[in-house]
């Protein structure tokens, strides 16, 4: 069905076309996908503490305001992460800001943390309580005058609500915020983090998203810090603002964030360096071209213990973890492993 309406979306704007599929999500318009493995043990695993049907996760800047959460677990994703959220509501960069390079199974955006701020976001899903494991990415207001205080004001906002928090300090589109990988900035703002959530007496897991382009060098320090600071999960990798030499879209050039098949690669490549100093220390969740059971296979091998996606349903559908099931269990059983977990890091 996906494929034959896939030509008239393709015509729309896409942050139209997104907002139509929040609105089909939020409606209910939920296709009744068929999953003869929903609960297949090749699958099973825990993320969190929290069981998990499969690793396949939606990425956050899919469902930005905690809309569709739900409606997404239907859909057949193992986990959901939304957002990003940040303290006050907040528009985000001028329009045109997302373009679809077809050719290249890539999306651009420089969107901007565009959502309807923290307050608003806490009430919606404490009145629709998540029917799976429901993530929240946070991260600063442009216009702050405090950063860390932004991420303190989210942690405290939705520490009772959230399964775990993702600390984004890897988008592209907001100033300055990758500095964060800096190691003794981001000791000071995991150290601050934790401190915090120390007052609040809370057990939330706390994640790390990092972006795509850090250089190897800093891989070890980024390794420590997290350590030295209670992170139960590093999230690799945000979208890239670089990576564009072999782009075939005449649109590749577009300032923002790029994600989906041209940065697979490089993050598959960047969870093996995490994955062989962090030794399973840390749970790695790996993202950026997973759009298949293949690029998931090759996302386990590297080191990922789950995954998470968010272009590859743009090109492939709202299907798309069905299908990805379908030729993971394929590659699995010929590897002749009970659980996918035994493949991880065997790269």
């Amino acid at each position: 069905m996906f494929s034959n309406l896939r030509s008239l979306i393709f015509k729309l704007d896409p942050e139209t076309a997104h907002n139509l599929a929040i609105k089909s999500l939020k409606f209910n318009f939920v296709p009744n996908i068929l999953d003869e493995d929903k609960n297949n043990p090749l699958f099973k695993t825990k993320l969190f503490n929290k069981d998990l049907d499969n690793p396949i996760g939606m990425a956050a800047g899919f469902d930005k305001n905690a809309e569709v959460y739900n409606s997404l677990f239907k859909l057949g994703f193992g986990f959901v992460e939304a957002g990003t959220i940040t303290p006050l509501k907040q528009y985000g960069n001028p329009k045109p800001r997302v373009f679809r390079l077809v050719e290249d199974e890539a999306l651009i955006n420089r969107l901007g943390f565009n959502n309807l701020g923290a307050k608003n976001i806490f009430k919606r899903i404490k009145s629709n309580r998540q029917t799976g494991l429901l993530g929240i990415n946070i991260g600063p207001n442009k216009d702050t005058e405090n950063r860390l205080k932004d991420y303190l004001e989210c942690l405290k906002i939705f520490h009772d609500v959230a399964d775990y928090i993702t600390i984004n300090i890897s988008s592209p589109n907001t100033e300055d915020l990758r500095s964060f990988h800096e190691q003794t900035k981001l000791n000071e703002l995991l150290k601050t983090i934790d401190k915090e959530k120390n007052n609040l007496s809370s057990k939330i897991p706390l994640a790390v998203k990092v972006s795509p382009d850090i250089d190897d060098k800093e891989i070890n320090k980024i390794c420590e810090v997290l350590l030295n600071n209670n992170i139960e999960a590093i999230i690799i990798s945000n979208s890239s603002d670089s990576t564009r030499d072999t782009l075939g879209n005449i649109q590749k050039h577009q300032k923002g964030g790029l994600s989906g098949k041209p940065i697979e690669q490089k993050s598959t490549k960047l969870i093996n360096k995490f994955y062989k100093i962090l030794n399973g220390r840390i749970k790695i969740i790996g993202v950026g071209g997973v759009d298949s059971g293949k690029s998931t296979y090759e996302k386990f091998l590297a080191g990922a213990n789950c995954v998470q996606l968010y272009t590859g349903m743009v090109f492939k559908g709202p299907n798309i973890v069905n299908i990805i099931k379908k030729e993971l269990k394929g590659l699995l059983l010929k590897d002749g492993v009970k659980n996918f977990t035994e493949i991880i890091g065997k790269k």
